[in-house]
Order: C-alpha cells, then structure tokens, then sequence
C-alpha cells in the first residue's frame, strides 16, 4: 500500500525473465538493478558504488540449495549459474536482486541467447544470459544479502506481511467501535467497524470489514469482510468474504459467502 511514481514497459507475451527485460532496451543505459517483483531484501547497496567487477548477483545462504538457483564462486568472481541442482554444488542461493555495471551488456547478452533459442519450458531465463556474460569474458561477484523475504507463496507473503509490519510499526489509527491490536496498517480511506484488527494485519484503500475478527492476514484495496472471522489469509482487490471461514485466499473480484443453515 505504498505510493510513488513509476514507469512500466509491457511484456506482450509471457516469455520468462530475459524476454522481460529486454522489453526496456532503448529506455535503460548505464549502471541497473533489477529486482524481482516478490521480494523484500535488505543489503549494502552502497558497495555497489566501489564495485570492482562488470556486475553482482546477490545471493543468501541456504541449508537446502535444491529449491534454488545457486551461484559457483571460483577465484573471487562467478563461475557458474546452476538451477535448482539436484547435486548441491554450492550453498549460495540467488535472491532475485541484480547488479549490471552497464546494462547495455545484459541487453546484448540477452539478444545473444533469443538469436540461439535458449529456453527451457519455452521460457528465456535471465540465468543463461548471464551465464552467456560470463562465459565471453564478464566479471561478476556474489553480494549477500541479511535479510530475503521471498513473497512468492501464500505463506511467504504473509510472513514478510509481518515482516515489514513489525519493522515499521504505526500508530494505532483511530477506529471508535474497533479494537486495533498492533502492528497494523489501516489505509485512511478504509472503513473498520465493529471489529478486531490485528495483530498483523494490512488493509488497503477502500476496503471495507464490518462485524468481524480479522488477524495475521491482507485485505487489499476496495475488498469487503463481513461478519467473518479470518485468520492468516489473503483477500485481493474488490474481493468480498462474507460469513465464518477461519482461513482464505481469495482472489481479485471474487466473492465467497458462508451461511450456516437453521439449527446449525
């Protein structure tokens, strides 16, 4: 629920990673991040200032590598990029968080892999065009990273929903017939009545709960809960939850009611 201003290049087909981001060439020049959109991190970005190397993938240690793309290290810079090995071959899972020095040399990179069709699953992942960097000459280094909320599940964005709430805690606002238990964030235009809020809970504009027991969850802009009790549960924009579940994941526009039939 954060406002500021941002420009946006349409991927017109769903071709993986490198295909979205070769969509920005002509726009991008010089020195770049890229981020991938279901991430929080923290790390010292100010490192990046007296960097001595073509780029940094930032990575984090991990007890399982399987789940992830790893990075091999060989003589202080990247060697290797390695999806999910079935073999672990290194601990150094990659984030999701890039650095390129010039971006122009990922741009010409990921030309190079589309020219020879190097894609698995039909999709062009951004890990061979770096590799392809590498391979002709490129020096990357590995960064870590001390914190990495990954949001790409249910219960991971839940988890860095609590994440961010516990680091940037807000006064209760004021809502005269709720309970707020902090941490919350209640976006002002949203309307909390004869409720309990919290603890854990993000609620976006124009969302509307009424009469219910709302904790560790999302209500997202416009959604409407009545007379529900939700917990650890994601409901998305214009989505309405009506009556008495205890855990959903309800999509945009969806709606869902629960009624209890007489003498239940």
């Amino acid at each position: 629920h954060y406002q500021f201003d941002a420009r946006f290049v349409e991927q017109p087909e769903p071709l993986g990673q490198s295909h979205a981001v070769i969509q920005a060439k002509g726009l991008v020049t010089g020195p770049a991040l890229i981020v991938f959109p279901d991430l929080i991190f923290e790390a010292d970005l100010d490192a990046l200032l007296s960097l001595d190397a073509d780029g940094a993938i930032f990575v984090k240690e991990v007890e399982d590598p399987r789940r992830f793309g790893v990075v091999v290290n060989r003589d202080g810079q990247i060697a290797q990029l390695v999806e999910k090995p079935a073999t672990p071959v290194s601990n150094l899972a990659v984030v999701g968080l890039y650095y390129f020095r010039e971006i122009t040399d990922l741009f010409e990179a990921i030309e190079y892999q589309m020219e020879h069709d190097l894609r698995k699953g039909g999709e062009f992942y951004l890990a061979d065009a770096i590799q392809h960097m590498i391979d002709t000459g490129s020096r990357l280094v590995s960064l870590p990273v001390s914190v990495w909320e990954d949001c790409g599940t249910v219960e991971a964005l839940l988890q860095t929903n609590r994440y961010l709430l516990e680091r940037q805690p807000q006064a209760p606002p004021s809502c005269p017939t709720a309970v707020i238990v902090p941490p919350v964030v209640i976006d002002p235009s949203a309307r909390v009545e004869h409720a309990v809020i919290g603890p854990y809970v993000s609620i976006g504009s124009g969302a509307c709960v009424s009469h219910s027991i709302v904790a560790d969850s999302i209500i997202d802009e416009g959604a409407t809960i009545a007379s529900a009790i939700l917990t650890r549960s994601i409901v998305g924009r214009r989505a309405r939850v009506q009556g008495d579940p205890l855990r959903v994941n309800v999509g945009d526009s969806s709606e869902i009611v629960f009624s209890r039939a007489d003498g239940a």
